[in-house]
């Protein structure tokens, strides 16, 4: 008699706070998991629409400076050509008259700014100028020029110009963004890279 109620005795608390501790820990486990999963399928969705959002941008980007020509004051196609700030002319909207655009990076976001040529003669008035955001999480750094320039020279692998860049010998540019929306996380920084002909500057390019 005395075995068998030996063997129908209950858990102990030591034992029963083991199982709750365990169990405790299974569920943070599974919580931690479903939680960096879903992180996770968070980061890489963000970063796909940042990839479809910067193919677009820059896609405009090079239409706009493959058409650059000169100003309605008769100013040359290009203003400044820096490595992080690019203002040139072009009629972007097709009314006949060459707007000035200014790309420019600012801490991690690249601008776009546009004056419309007003008055008689014509000028470029600052009361004029609008201003949107392009992209925002751009890491380049100091390392990474956004704008590089080559003249009749670019073989297809020769060197960019060095700054200061005189913009008369600028026949193509360069334009590069390292994309990362959240450095912490996964997946790793995204580069884009692509080049543009000045077309109404083109020579042998």
């Amino acid at each position: 008699m005395k075995s068998y109620a030996r063997n129908k005795r209950g858990m102990t608390l030591v034992e029963v706070i083991t199982a709750v501790g365990i169990f405790v820990l299974i569920i943070g486990a599974v919580f931690t998991f479903e939680t960096n999963i879903f992180s996770y399928n968070t980061s890489v969705t963000s970063s796909y629409q940042v990839a479809q959002d910067s193919q677009r941008i820059l896609k405009t980007m090079l239409t706009e400076l493959r058409e650059s020509a000169p100003s309605a004051t008769g100013a040359y196609a290009l203003d400044t050509v820096g490595s992080t700030t690019l203002s040139f002319y072009s009629d972007v909207n097709n009314d006949g008259l060459t707007e000035q655009i200014t790309y420019s990076l600012i801490g991690n976001t690249l601008y776009r700014a546009s004056i419309s040529p007003s008055g008689t003669p014509y000028t470029y008035p600052s009361a004029n100028q609008s201003t949107t955001t392009l992209l925002t999480n751009v890491r380049n750094g100091t390392t990474t020029p956004v704008f590089e320039y080559f003249d009749t020279n670019y073989t297809g692998t020769s060197s960019p110009l060095t700054q200061p860049v005189t913009a008369t010998s600028v026949r193509l540019i360069r334009i590069t963004v390292i994309l990362d929306t959240d450095p912490t996380k996964s997946p790793v920084p995204i580069t884009y890279t692509t080049e543009v002909n000045l077309r109404n500057l083109k020579s042998n390019l």
